[in-house]
């Protein structure tokens, strides 16, 4: 963690070890969201060449709704893993900047609380809790 504030830059308030935990379990998640993605990309793939059964017929029509609808499902769940991986990439560069457990919005501390729940936040509750009333 720098000494030194640079102007305009706020320092977290975690220490060096809740830093490296945060980070590992950021490193983590990102793993487990890659090899999801990678899991969904491959069987999406692998159902491309299942429109005919073994025997080579073409198979029933509900049966080839319900495999797109499947696969349309999985590039759904894909695009918001996809989201998200950019949400962890963002935590892992803040985390590099001295910024992590700062509201990118406010500039005041994000409790450790919402930082265990959701590591990857960017927003403290409060600014967050305006945004959501504004969404509705």
């Amino acid at each position: 963690m720098p000494n030194k504030k640079e102007p305009g830059k706020v320092l977290t308030q975690l220490n060096k070890k809740e830093l490296e935990t945060y980070e590992k379990e950021l490193l983590k998640l990102k793993e487990d969201i890659v090899h999801d993605i990678k899991n969904m990309h491959d069987n999406t793939r692998s159902g491309d060449n299942e429109s005919k059964d073994l025997s080579g017929h073409v198979m029933h029509m509900a049966d080839v709704a319900t495999d797109m609808y499947d696969k349309e499902f999985n590039l759904g769940l894909a695009s918001k893993d996809r989201e998200l991986l950019q949400e962890i990439e963002d935590a892992l560069q803040r985390i590099k900047e001295g910024t992590f457990g700062v509201c990118i919005a406010t500039g005041k501390h994000i409790t450790k609380a919402r930082l265990k729940a959701i590591p990857y936040v960017k927003y403290c509750l409060d600014y967050q809790e305006q945004l959501d009333s504004k969404k509705r």
